[in-house]
């Protein structure tokens, strides 16, 4: 299984890019390219973090997909 996410559509939608988030989230705008490339798992306290920024369930950021 692979966490999915929703980021680069939500900081679109916000207005917001890749450093604005980090400073948002406490993270570094590293972390936020690697999230959003799904090459990185965040802890659930960064997963929280990002979900309320966005005003959002962390189930609809953060989703599990089956690997092909």
């Amino acid at each position: 299984m692979q966490l999915k996410n929703r980021l680069k559509e939500l900081r679109a939608r916000d207005g917001l890019n890749q450093t604005d988030l980090a400073k948002l989230a406490g993270v570094s705008r590293q972390t936020v390219s690697l999230l959003e490339r799904d090459e990185y798992t965040p802890s659930i306290i960064i997963a929280l973090k990002i979900s309320q920024i966005f005003n959002e369930t962390v189930e609809s950021v953060f989703r599990l997909e089956e690997d092909e």
